[in-house]
């Protein structure tokens, strides 16, 4: 799991941590951002910020997030899968990003040709869930 300039405990401390935040923030009914997740991260782990001006690090963020969704169908799987990390979004914005859409394709959770609105729904879908869940 090593990568990004981070070692693999600093990887799992960094997943237990945003594993735990999204769980909480789905027990409240609420979203995040990815720069509010940033935050917390580096408040709870102690570990440095990621630095969203980079293209790796925003990947790096991207790959975290990941590692949660995975993460959390290990520890409390449902079928279909639902993703922690449909409450992350841009500032501003009232989406998920590209990267949960991708992961939502390689999980079969989502056509490979899905268009805007089947995406759109597809998100909306899986927040409701996760607050039903929580």
């Amino acid at each position: 799991m090593p990568g990004y300039g981070r070692t693999d405990s600093e990887w799992e401390e960094l997943v237990r941590a945003g594993r735990g935040f999204l769980i909480d923030r789905a027990k409240l009914g609420k979203l995040t951002s990815y720069t509010e997740l940033n935050v917390i991260l580096a408040r709870r782990t102690g570990s440095r910020p990621f630095d969203f001006e980079c293209a790796s690090e925003r990947a790096a963020m991207g790959h975290l997030l990941g590692l949660i969704v995975e993460r959390d169908q290990e520890i409390a799987p449902t079928d279909p899968p639902v993703m922690l990390s449909a409450l992350v979004v841009y500032l501003g914005a009232n989406d998920a990003g590209s990267g949960f859409y991708q992961l939502a394709k390689e999980l079969q959770l989502l056509p490979m040709s899905a268009s805007a609105d089947e995406k759109f729904a597809f998100w909306i879908k899986q927040v409701k869930q996760l607050y039903e869940r929580h």
